[in-house]
Parts: C-alpha cells; structure tokens; sequence
C-alpha cells in the first residue's frame, strides 16, 4: 500500500484556535498530519527562536503537540526531535492565520515564520491567512486542495517551494498568482500608565494601508481574490553588490 504524505502542521494563533483545527481535518482527508503548534497565541513573533530558556511540551492527543514556544520553534523542535514524526514530512503548513499577511508582514508574521522554518529545513512549505470576517469553511476546503497540489507538484531544484496564501472576506472571485504588495500600518507609540503609576509603551496602529501594485497580493484581495505569493529564502540583493563592493574596501592599515 502507498504511504499516504505527511503534513506538518502549525500556525502563530495557537494549539486551540479554530483556523488550525479546522485545516488539520481537511488535511486529513488526503494526508496524515501531526500538528505541533504555539501554546498561546505568538502573533507577530517572527522568526525568533528561544535560546534563553526550556522550551515546555504537551501532548494533547495523538498527534497533537502543544509547545510554549514560537512558530519557528515548533517546527525546529517537530523536526529534530524524533518522537513527533514518524517520518520526514512531505510539507510544512502553518494556519489558517485568523487575519491578513499581506506584503512588508511575511517579515513579522508569526504564521510565515513557521513556513519558512520548514522551508529553510529542505521541506516544501505553504502558509494560510483569511481575512477577519471571511468564509473560513470555504477557504480551508480550498486550501487544502492547493496544499494537495502542492505535494503533487515537480518541486525545483535548489531552494524548496514556498508560498504565503491570503483570502479574502465577502465572495470568492478567483485565485491568483501574485508578488508581494507594499502594506503599512499606522506608525504609533502610545505611552501610558499602569494601575501602579509606572510607565509602558503600546506599540502599534490599527489602520492599515496599502500602494496600488499592479500584479500583487494586496491588489488581489482588494478585487476579492486569493493571492498566492511565492517568497524566496536567498535574500541577497544583486542590484546593491556594487555599494557593498564599494564599502568593502577599507584601509586595513589605518584600523
């Protein structure tokens, strides 16, 4: 009999939110998946990994893993720690992300983050948002089916595949293909007090913006579409080798 695939499943909203276990039973349908995935939510983290202190593990059923780290952590951890899978996965998916990761947020999403671990580790890797207020049942089935085809795909030789996927809310006009946009948020510090006079910082706006990007996610999700976004791992910039080049040479002699 064939081996069915194995997904690896995590996501940034945590163990319990209802974005991941409604993806894992759609996975289900065509893969085995183990889920190993954030305690609470880890919104925002990134791709931070914890070095500072143990990392603690709960097994909430079978194939089911609970660990009080980050994203990155829960897939670095399902990796390389024999007893979460038994054996190497076919694809990592993190999600369904309850909210949008749209341009510039691939670099602060906690739910990218967990694609890219997987992806940087040599195994193809997809990642889920859906807008607040949008079709959840509707977007898993589809998602599913793109992490299906997925697993199916030729993959390249060289770097593995991965993609960042944002639905929209309302009706579903389409997929499609896409590079990233440029999103920006309200740029704000509020300082205030606690209940004991000392002073925090709230970092953050609500409102959020976006350029009108011909061919990008965030011009698909405004014309209600999905948006499929392939993200490269080797980030060097080519156009900027002659300033480094230039900033190279330094007189070793005057140090």
């Amino acid at each position: 009999m064939a081996v069915r695939p194995l997904v690896l499943l995590s996501n940034d909203d945590g163990v319990g939110a209802p974005g991941i276990l409604m993806l894992r039973e759609a996975l289900m349908r065509f893969a085995d998946v183990v889920v190993v995935a954030p305690e609470t939510e880890q919104s925002a983290n990134s791709h931070s990994l914890t070095l500072a202190r143990p990392l603690r593990h709960r097994e909430l059923d079978p194939g089911t893993h609970a660990l009080d780290g980050t994203p990155a952590d829960c897939i670095y951890v399902a990796l390389f720690e024999k007893r979460f899978l038994p054996r190497p996965p076919s694809l990592v998916v993190s999600g369904m992300n309850h909210g949008l990761n749209l341009g510039t947020d691939v670099y602060y999403s906690g739910t990218v983050a967990a694609a890219r671990e997987g992806a940087l580790r040599g195994v193809p890797a997809i990642a889920f948002s859906l807008e607040r207020g949008g079709d959840r049942p509707l977007a898993t089935q589809v998602a599913a089916s793109m992490a299906e085809r997925l697993i199916g795909a030729a993959q390249p030789e060289g770097s593995p595949v991965l993609l960042n996927v944002n639905f929209p809310k309302g009706e579903l006009k389409g997929v499609r293909a896409t590079r990233l946009g440029r999103r920006y948020y309200d740029d704000v510090v509020e300082v205030r007090r606690d209940p004991r006079g000392r002073e925090y910082f709230w970092v953050g706006g609500p409102g959020t913006r976006h350029d009108p990007i011909e061919g990008s996610d965030t011009e698909a999700i405004d014309a209600g579409c999905a948006s499929v976004t392939p993200l490269v791992l080797e980030t060097t910039s080519a156009d900027h080798l002659g300033i480094a080049a230039w900033v190279a040479v330094v007189d070793m002699e005057k140090k």
